[in-house]
């Protein structure tokens, strides 16, 4: 059977992938090296950068896609409309972003513990820490944002809870300026991250 044939198989034989070239390298490395493509802070980053690219893939997506082509689909009186996304895309696309964004941070937040930043040294902004702690920051109010303000006023938007048309036009807007938001912290927020990295001195 083909993995590549379903989501499940592809993420699988990703991941069997990836930890196999782990392991191969690990095995060239010498011994006072060895261990340091499969420990636990190599683990976590690579699940908090896997599952980041999904988060912030998606809200780029809603933003530089979705949004744009609903409204076109929306003004073309001739066209089939955007019923199809808001019924089937938007619903699984929402899913996979609002669960990304949740792993997102909580991987981040035990790699700040496993690299010895410490998580409230980082929210601190204490020695050694403001980069990264501003990236926490901005990654947390994003995680806030997609939870308590994104997904709550989707659902209302996709029909998914009862909401009147003014209820819906109201949630739209909040939706739409939340999104639009996150999206311009992302970019602070992915040059602190690899700011962090990449040993900038601040």
């Amino acid at each position: 059977m083909n993995p590549l044939k379903s989501i499940t198989g592809t993420l699988v034989l990703g991941f069997v992938a990836a930890v196999v070239i782990a392991i191969l390298i690990n095995m060239r490395l010498p011994d006072s090296m060895a261990g340091g493509a499969l420990n636990a802070w190599s683990l976590t980053v690579w699940l908090h950068v896997f599952f980041g690219v999904i988060w912030i893939g998606l809200l780029y997506y809603f933003n530089f896609v979705q949004t744009p082509a609903v409204a076109a689909a929306t003004a073309d009186t001739d066209g089939p409309g955007p019923a199809a996304v808001s019924k089937y895309v938007a619903p699984l696309a929402l899913l996979w972003f609002r669960w990304a964004a949740l792993l997102t941070w909580l991987t981040g937040a035990m790699a700040l513990e496993i690299m010895g930043v410490g998580f409230a040294n980082a929210f601190m902004l204490g020695k050694g820490a403001v980069i990264i702690g501003v990236g926490a920051w901005l990654g947390t109010i994003m995680l806030f944002n997609v939870w308590v303000l994104i997904w709550p006023n989707q659902k209302k938007i996709l029909g998914i809870v009862e909401a009147s048309d003014e209820e819906k036009a109201k949630a739209k807007v909040v939706a739409a300026m939340t999104s639009r938001t996150n999206t311009f912290l992302s970019i602070p927020m992915l040059m602190c991250m690899v700011g962090h990295g990449h040993g900038l001195p601040f």
